[in-house]
């Protein structure tokens, strides 16, 4: 193993990132070394870079770090004190960080964890280098039949995608029942997948570009239709024989999308937000949301990671990606702020 590696890394605050050379980590007690197949990009990561140094220190950051959170590879070296991983066997990271003691994370909640604020790829050395360094191995996912390059997508993608399916999953029981996916893009196209493989209902999926709409189909949604707009509530009710959907996830979260879900949700269904749009909830006083779940997270559990890692390896969620060599990671980050992209991209780190 060489002693440096190549690194995409946050150098100061509000400074665009850059490819430069830092030190492989060796593995303390209790900690494992991870040499990385491949790192997923995400939309928040475009963000990361431009956070004042005040806001950032207030997460728990330190500048500089490496970006990326969506990791899959192979255990390389292990601490003192590991048991159950040897060199060699194929992991994804669980995305978000989370301390394992508090409340919320003995009850199987971590997305609550105080400490969630700063971890891999969020204020800490993250994916996009050769190698990661894991702090226990609560945080890895051993993988069977799933190439490590693959998984990494599903430990923030797809993992948010079923915790939302999760979350309303009581309000999808009847024959009847219809769910809407607002947004058929990274996190969307996961989300239709979970719908069919977990529940019997009625898929139908909502994007602004029509050309995301053949691949929804083609993944399992049983309607689709494009854009976004004041009449789409219109045709949601339609499509529904005037009760609106039992539920619907919006992955977009604008004001459009916002107004749009809660003119359309039925009676007593569930709306549940997970798009960072930065849109606002403005609804009347009285009746506008007809005893419906309202439902605003951004991020996963434990669980939630490994159940939708589980159900690609039963063949039940497939992963499209786009690849990219890590020399070419910022090319990677522009295809995902444009909007070229088939499947989520994908860095390769040198091997």
């Amino acid at each position: 193993m060489t002693d440096s590696m190549p690194a995409y890394r946050v150098l100061d605050w509000e400074q665009s990132p850059a490819l430069v050379e830092t030190a492989v980590p060796t593995p303390g007690p209790g900690q494992v070394l991870v040499r990385v197949a491949g790192n997923g990009l995400c939309h928040s990561d475009l963000m990361m870079s431009q956070i004042p140094g005040s806001l950032g220190e207030a997460f728990g950051w330190r500048v500089p770090f490496t970006l990326g959170h969506e990791i899959g590879g192979w255990i390389a070296e292990v601490g003192d004190g590991i048991r159950g991983y040897v060199a060699g066997d194929r992991v994804a990271l669980v995305s978000p960080h989370s301390c394992g003691e508090c409340r919320y994370c003995r009850q199987g909640q971590e997305i609550a964890c105080d400490v969630g604020g700063a971890g891999r790829g969020y204020g800490r050395d993250g994916g996009l280098a050769s190698f990661v360094l894991v702090e226990s191995t609560r945080a890895l996912i051993p993988l069977t039949t799933l190439d490590p390059k693959l998984a990494g997508p599903l430990t923030d993608a797809g993992a948010t995608s079923c915790h939302a399916v999760k979350r309303v999953l009581p309000k999808l029981t009847g024959d009847d029942a219809v769910a809407v996916v607002i947004g058929a893009g990274g996190l969307g196209s996961y989300a239709i997948q979970l719908l069919r493989a977990m529940t019997g209902a009625r898929v139908i999926a909502v994007d602004a570009n029509p050309a995301r709409l053949p691949l929804a189909l083609e993944l399992g949604a049983h309607d689709a239709f494009d854009g976004v707009d004041e009449t789409t509530s219109q045709r949601l009710l339609e499509l529904t024989d005037g009760h609106g959907p039992d539920a619907i996830l919006d992955f977009v979260g604008i004001d459009t999308t916002i107004d749009t879900s809660i003119a359309a949700i039925r009676k007593l269904g569930a709306y549940a937000l997970v798009g960072a749009g930065g849109g606002k909830l403005d609804r009347p006083w009285f009746g506008a949301l007809k005893e419906a779940d309202i439902i605003c997270f951004q991020g996963s559990n434990i669980a939630d990671a490994r159940d939708v890692i589980a159900l690609a390896e039963q063949g039940h969620v497939r992963v499209d990606i786009d690849e990219y060599p890590l020399d070419r990671v910022a090319e990677a980050y522009h295809a995902l702020d444009a909007g070229e992209l088939r499947g989520r991209a994908v860095v390769i780190p040198p091997s």
